[in-house]
């Protein structure tokens, strides 16, 4: 059995033979990417995880948030580092009507062209036509920061990234609220993808950002994504288990589950040791095609589900922080850049796995 592709779990990092770093707060952990300051984490534009009232909260917490379809019309100024994303059509379209009519961007204002930031969003980014569509938009709006996806194929990432997409989300069916995988039978061992995406941005001279999205359980999965070349790691159930996120809050009960729809109690009741659920749900169920205002549903590819709430977002990202200085410490890293793509790991059975299941 050749070529034999990995999974995250299939691999553990190793330390560096030695080590310069003498203390996990010499490490830098911001990333490189100077347009966008932050952590290398991103919100996964799903709406039980972020929306137009809670996006700051993210940003706060040096995470960028990719708001989901359908927030078009907030237009939002509080700060120029979120993504707003698109469907396929709707940046067809808009693009059409800008060719047409150049003047439309004088009464349009919430035609994709006018955000700093656009997500082209889509389950297959491995149509053809979506190439051309990044370089029509690339050669127009020049300063427009793009990203484009998903795809599990790193070939699709490098002409991807030659067409001038700013980022590309890689992955397929690996997500928590996603089925695509096991009723589609198409993925990539996420593995693999960071690190052959990896192989094809340095060989090509790209500076297109991976973009890892989906299936990440813990800190070490993200930091495992990191280290095989991840620019950003894209988060979505995690971050659902917030306080803060955007899924609606229940109580759990012995009668059932009971919608709490004041925010405030709802985190008064958590802090307070209450039980306190959020709803999950993958972006293809029907409740969301529903929501997009889709007459014809299609068979759906995404679960719905309930997550307890487990930590506040302030909380997570201090572990995230310190989880992955104390990584980079080990690997010999004082910047993000040198960890990175650059540290090394080990391939390892599924008995060594299960050690670490505690």
């Amino acid at each position: 059995m050749e070529d034999l592709k990995f999974d995250l779990n299939d691999i553990v990092l190793i330390p560096s033979e030695g080590s310069d770093v003498n203390t996990r707060s010499e490490c830098n952990i911001n990333n490189e990417f100077n347009f966008f300051p932050y952590l290398p984490l991103m919100a996964a534009p799903m709406d039980t995880v972020v929306c137009e009232k809670n996006y700051m909260k993210y940003l706060d917490n040096g995470i960028i948030p990719c708001l989901p379809r359908g927030f078009e019309s907030a237009h939002l100024t509080q700060s120029p580092h979120y993504f707003q994303s698109f469907g396929l059509a709707d940046v067809e379209n808009s693009l059409s009507q800008y060719k047409e009519d150049p003047r439309s961007k004088l009464y349009d204002p919430h035609a994709f062209y006018n955000y700093p930031n656009v997500l082209i969003d889509i389950a297959n980014g491995h149509m053809s036509k979506l190439v051309g569509l990044v370089k029509d938009v690339k050669e127009r709006w020049p300063q427009m920061i793009l990203m484009v996806g998903n795809v599990a194929n790193p070939e699709t990432f490098a002409n991807l990234g030659m067409a001038g997409a700013d980022f590309v989300r890689c992955s397929i069916g690996t997500g928590a609220g996603c089925t695509t995988a096991a009723n589609v039978a198409i993925n990539y061992p996420i593995g693999s993808l960071i690190s052959e995406c990896r192989e094809q941005k340095v060989k090509l001279g790209l500076k297109t950002g991976i973009v890892a999205d989906g299936g990440m359980k813990n800190y070490s999965d993200i930091i495992k994504a990191l280290a095989l070349g991840a620019d950003f790691v894209m988060i979505g159930s995690l971050f659902n288990k917030a306080m803060e996120s955007s899924g609606f809050n229940y109580w759990k009960t012995k009668f059932g589950m009971i919608r709490i729809k004041n925010y405030s109690l709802a985190e008064r009741m958590w802090r307070n040791d209450y039980s306190i659920y959020k709803k999950y749900r993958g972006m293809s169920t029907k409740a969301v095609q529903r929501k997009w205002g889709k007459t014809k549903l299609v068979t759906a590819e995404g679960i719905t589900k309930y997550q307890k709430v487990e930590y506040s977002l302030s909380h997570w990202k201090e572990n995230f922080n310190d989880y992955l200085k104390s990584a980079m410490s080990y690997c010999n890293a004082k910047k993000l850049g040198d960890f990175v793509g650059y540290a090394q790991y080990v391939f390892i059975t599924e008995s060594a796995r299960r050690r670490f299941d505690k």
